[in-house]
């Protein structure tokens, strides 16, 4: 593990050590847990996006084209670059 050092208020720093009492685990144990899952949120939110924008390249093409199997990486591309 990595040591650092955080600044909280006093009232986060007295609110956190009585979690942490209840729980029976330490104040960093707490801290960790709430790194992770915002960490965890914030992935969601990037697949989120991605699929979002995926979705809306999704039937942007005319089916006229005739390279559309052939290069649709090349599609997705131009249409993430924008």
């Amino acid at each position: 593990m990595i040591r650092t050092q955080v600044q909280l208020t006093e009232e986060q720093a007295r609110q956190l050590r009585r979690l942490a009492a209840e729980r029976g685990v330490s104040v960093a144990q707490l801290i960790r847990e709430s790194v992770e899952a915002l960490l965890e949120r914030s992935a969601v939110s990037r697949d989120q996006e991605l699929r979002r924008r995926a979705m809306a390249a999704a039937g942007r093409f005319r089916s006229g084209q005739r390279d559309i199997a052939a290069r649709h990486d090349d599609y997705l591309v131009e249409a993430y670059a924008k």
